[in-house]
Order: C-alpha cells, then sequence, then structure tokens
C-alpha cells in the first residue's frame, strides 16, 4: 500500500470516527434536552444554549456527511 493510500485510509478512519463522536454527542444532548424540558422550574437561557448546540453538532454531522460521500458526478 503506498503512502497516498495510507493516509487516505487514516483520513477515513478519523472522519468516520469523528462523525461517530458527533452523533453520540448530539443524541446525548437530545436526551438531556427532552429531561431539562420536562422540568417545572427549567432553565430556559440553559435549554436555548443546550438547542443552539445541537443544531451546530447537526451542522458538522451534515458537513462530515456530505464529505464522506462520493460525489456521483465526478
Amino acid at each position: 500500500m503506498s503512502d497516498r493510500e495510507d493516509n487516505v485510509d487514516r483520513n477515513l478512519f478519523r472522519s468516520v470516527e469523528r462523525l461517530r463522536e458527533l452523533r453520540i454527542e448530539h443524541r446525548d444532548l437530545d436526551e438531556v434536552i427532552t429531561r431539562l424540558s420536562m422540568d417545572l422550574h427549567i432553565d430556559e437561557l440553559q435549554l436555548k444554549r443546550l438547542k443552539k448546540r445541537k443544531l451546530v453538532l447537526k451542522d458538522q454531522i451534515l458537513k462530515l456527511e456530505s464529505e464522506l460521500i462520493p460525489d456521483l458526478n465526478a
């Protein structure tokens, strides 16, 4: 295997691993948001921040997924 192929494999592995981490964090945040939403004494600012972080994660996930999917027009 050439150095170039080895680098591509390592980069692909890193990207897939990062995608997995982002999905886990996104799922965990979703659970926290759901639990907090049920609380009568909810901290609205904290909830907004968590929702914003969740949206940022979603954007990062979509971006990384689009980078991992080969361009069919190429």
